[in-house]
């Protein structure tokens, strides 16, 4: 019964769940304390959902980001218009993740050592498109950053599956690799 409750525990964690009170500071600290707390571990406390309201806000968002990323397509020719809603759909894309796991590991996983510059280089590409698009507003500027953008988040992305990137990286490199 003690295993069974250990896996609860382990799966409420993974998906950013408050735990018992009792249990929350051996599960969270190996060192037995519980003092020292965080404004991400303050936010996580004090947002606290149901599973299902997890799940609509995760749906919501995800479904707002990827219908401003696919009607950005409809402004292409329109850069700036492009810019704005590609990037704030791909702003609520990943702004759904943090319904599912919580926004302290969402913020944890980003900062990850393996993908701390992917996640560094797709957010500066995020700024960097709107500022194009909303201080510049030079339509090809903004469409240099959302190209610059898009790549990033296919690298951020990829970040994510295993050995994803390595393979990519040789793929490239061998279609790339040619002698005159």
């Amino acid at each position: 019964m003690d295993r069974i409750s250990q896996v609860y525990e382990k799966a409420k964690i993974m998906v950013g769940m408050e735990l018992d009170e009792e249990s929350s500071s051996s599960a969270l600290d190996p060192n037995g304390g519980g003092a020292s707390s965080s404004f991400l571990d303050d936010f996580n406390r004090q947002c606290t959902l149901t599973t299902q309201q997890r799940l609509y806000g995760f749906a919501i968002c995800l479904v707002s980001g990827i219908t401003c990323t696919l009607l950005s397509m409809l402004v292409f020719f329109h850069p700036i218009k492009f810019g704005i809603t590609f990037t704030f759909g791909n702003l609520m894309a990943l702004g759904s993740t943090a319904f599912l796991i919580g926004p302290k590991r969402q913020f944890n996983m980003m900062l990850d050592p393996v993908r701390i510059y992917a996640t560094a280089i797709y957010i500066a590409s995020m700024i960097i498109a709107l500022f194009c698009a909303l201080y510049v507003r030079n339509k090809l500027l903004t469409l240099l950053s959302v190209i610059l953008e898009f790549g990033a988040l296919i690298w951020y992305s990829l970040s994510y599956i295993p050995f994803a990137r390595s393979m990519v990286s040789k793929v490239m490199v061998s279609c790339f690799d040619t002698e005159f």
